[in-house]
């Protein structure tokens, strides 16, 4: 896992009656700037790690390609924070769902919601994986053992592409939505196979979030955090098992049940 980029600061605390000095590591904010086939398409403000991934992912998911093979070559200026795509075909059918836009690491509506993008690559997901609760557990204390930035700077979001057993790929991020990106692009640059796997997410189950595990094709997604309204209707229309609050030796389990079963003794 590549670690991230992260700036020394100095800090006054205040507590319990006295002031304190001391030097905290801070997250780095990057903005990069995609331009695909030579125009400006979206600047995505994220952590300086992955970004092949996450521009493989993020077009994906805007439903710009349906397919790592769309993309002709992808390169990555990191200093200047400019990435350029070029793809095999025109743009104009993205551009329709698309307008340029400034992509906010921040949660909730720095991320404008585009309900005919969405339709055009949302996808029922019909996977008949079965996995156990204890199973689920593991993978979140895994995932969270694995988040040493987050430990040193509490502002990274953590998501982990995994089996029912082990962890696979580990990707890190100011913005939730990111890390999802970088999973989806290595799934596709790598074509990972996704029937047998599941989503550990340390991020809320926003209706945006469970779009884009529709969208990979994911039948579980696990996260440390609560759900919408919004996100469970989505995930029960989907065919998708939502569980949150996964800490511990607890868990929600809000949709399709039937994927979380007991071991057999």
């Amino acid at each position: 896992m590549a670690e991230l980029p992260e700036r020394k600061w100095d800090v006054i605390r205040y507590e319990d009656g006295a002031f304190t000095e001391f030097t905290d590591e801070i997250s780095t904010e990057y903005p990069l700037t995609l331009k695909v086939n030579g125009e400006e398409f979206a600047t995505i403000v994220c952590s300086p790690t992955h970004l092949r991934e996450l521009v493989i992912g993020f077009l994906a998911a805007e439903g710009a390609i349906l397919f790592y093979d769309e993309i002709r070559s992808i390169q990555i200026d990191e200093p200047a924070g400019f990435a350029y795509v070029e793809l095999t075909r025109p743009l104009e059918k993205a551009k329709e769902m698309h307008s340029k836009r400034f992509i906010g690491s921040c949660c909730g509506k720095s991320r404008q919601f585009y309900f005919q993008a969405d339709v055009q690559t949302a996808k029922t997901v019909m996977s008949k994986l079965r996995i156990q609760p204890e199973q689920c557990l593991q993978l979140m204390h895994d995932m969270q053992e694995q988040s040493n930035a987050f430990m040193r700077t509490g502002c990274i979001h953590n998501a982990a592409l995994a089996t029912t057993n082990e962890l696979l790929t580990f990707k890190t991020d100011i913005g939730r939505h990111n890390t999802l990106d970088k999973i989806y692009g290595d799934i596709l640059e790598n074509s990972i196979p996704i029937h047998d796997k599941v989503i550990v997410f340390s991020g809320r189950i926003s209706s945006e979030v469970l779009l884009k595990i529709s969208k990979i094709g994911i039948g579980v997604i696990i996260s440390k955090a609560a759900p919408t309204d919004l996100a469970l209707e989505l995930a029960h229309d989907l065919g998708i098992t939502a569980i949150g609050f996964t800490r511990g030796h607890k868990m929600n389990i809000y949709t399709h049940p039937e994927r979380v079963t007991k071991a057999r003794t």
